[in-house]
């Protein structure tokens, strides 16, 4: 070993055995940070030195939407459902000191790999599960968290149980009466998985009797479908009066040109009529 494998931020590498992948953590030369690559392909963004700077789109939306649906820098329970980095996790350190934060993980070799060459702010409270996203939350009976993050989609290569109306339920169940349900969706241009997921998260809103499903993007995968990523947010935080005005935050927030669509435009946008937040 080299005293540069001891060192934050020197790049190391893991294979990964679930997915059978090569992990790599690279130094970045366009945005500056760290970057997260498996098999061979850009996962997720850190900055050590500011981790509240957020280069991938969809997971900028997410912090914006933390940060306008509860008090600034009140400690929040967050269940993220998909590691990555830790990139949302160090966000809501570093803004949210005292949280209390819980990832599941299906490739067990990826925190150690992560957190051993990009550490985690000071102070973070993080508890790390290895394991189905499913199965694990299923054993937390009785765990209540103020939102859960569910970042494991990939279009048609998605985990099939993850992708259902069920799954979206059962996950709910473990928020608060408050709480917040984010899924990053990311597909290819047809969008064909990204509309299926829609259709199955507000059907498991409205059995969940909930206001509905709001959508968060780049503006131009609305009218022009091409590969990216959306965010589609349920739960009952967004029965709160204040979300006219967290609409408009998130709005102005970015990233541009941004696009925020509430439960009845979710609706219109992806082809649901007869669903029961249109009628």
């Amino acid at each position: 070993m080299t005293t540069s494998d001891f060192l934050p931020g020197a790049q190391r590498s893991a294979q990964l055995s679930f997915s059978d992948q090569p992990a790599w953590i690279v130094k970045d030369e366009v945005s500056g940070g760290w970057a997260l690559q498996i098999g061979g392909v850009e996962q997720s963004h850190v900055d050590l030195e500011d981790p509240t700077h957020i280069v991938h789109e969809y997971l900028r939306r997410m912090a914006n939407v933390l940060d306008e649906a509860w008090p600034w820098r009140k400690p929040l329970r967050v269940a993220h459902l998909g590691g990555g980095a830790l990139t949302l996790v160090r966000y809501v350190q570093a803004t949210r000191p005292g949280s209390a934060q819980l990832v599941i993980e299906i490739e067990r070799e990826l925190p150690t790999l992560v957190t051993t060459a990009l550490p985690l702010p000071e102070g973070t409270d993080l508890e790390v599960v290895i394991g189905d996203a499913r199965e694990q939350l299923a054993l937390m009976e009785g765990r209540r968290f103020d939102a859960i993050v569910l970042d494991v989609f990939s279009g048609e290569e998605s985990p099939e149980h993850l992708a259902t109306k069920d799954f979206y339920l059962e996950a709910l169940s473990h928020l608060e009466a408050d709480g917040l349900l984010l899924v990053n969706v990311g597909d290819d241009a047809g969008q064909r998985f990204l509309a299926a997921q829609v259709r199955e998260l507000e059907d498991a809103s409205a059995d969940a009797g909930l206001s509905g499903v709001w959508t968060l993007t780049h503006a131009s995968l609305l009218s022009t479908p091409a590969d990216g990523n959306m965010v589609l947010l349920t739960g009952g935080a967004l029965a709160s009066p204040e979300v006219a005005q967290w609409r408009s935050a998130w709005l102005k927030s970015g990233p541009h040109p941004a696009a925020v669509l509430d439960p009845g435009e979710t609706v219109e946008a992806f082809g649901l009529r007869g669903h029961p937040q249109s009628r």
